[in-house]
Formats: C-alpha cells, sequence, structure tokens
C-alpha cells in the first residue's frame, strides 16, 4: 500500500505477490475493525456516569408549612 511523501506505510506485504482484489478486502476489513473500536470508544465514553447524591435537587424540596396550633412541632418532625 501506498503512502504519502514522508509517512510509513499502514500495511505492507511481506511474502507473495497478492492482487489488487486482495489488498481492497484487506484494507475494507482494517478500516471496519478501526471504525468498530472507534465506536466502543465513543460509546463508552458518552456512557451516562452516576450522580453524585449531592447534585440531586429534590432534597431541597419540603412539605408546604401549614400555620396553626402545634405548627412549630410539626415543622420539626419528619414525615
Amino acid at each position: 500500500m501506498t503512502s504519502g511523501p514522508g509517512e510509513s506505510p499502514l500495511f505492507s506485504v511481506v511474502s507473495g505477490h497478492p492482487r489488487a482484489e486482495d489488498l481492497a478486502a484487506l484494507t475494507a476489513v482494517l478500516a471496519a475493525r478501526l471504525a468498530a473500536r472507534q465506536r466502543a470508544t465513543a460509546a463508552q465514553a458518552a456512557a451516562p456516569t452516576a450522580r453524585s447524591a449531592w447534585l440531586d435537587r429534590a432534597a431541597l424540596t419540603r412539605r408546604p408549612l401549614r400555620p396553626g396550633p402545634g405548627a412549630w412541632r410539626r415543622s420539626g418532625l419528619p414525615a
């Protein structure tokens, strides 16, 4: 396989005399494997991570206050 000036080839044939179709098939297989590896890496990077409980805004909500007798006592008791 040829490459640009000053670049090393991506792969080379060590023995034998492959036809152009054989080299094209090998190139297609290697490109498909590389694309699959890149998709897997991107999927891992895009996977959602677990959120910290400190970031949970639901913990900041509370029951509405009910005015009346004993309201100060009810405000401190758990639900």
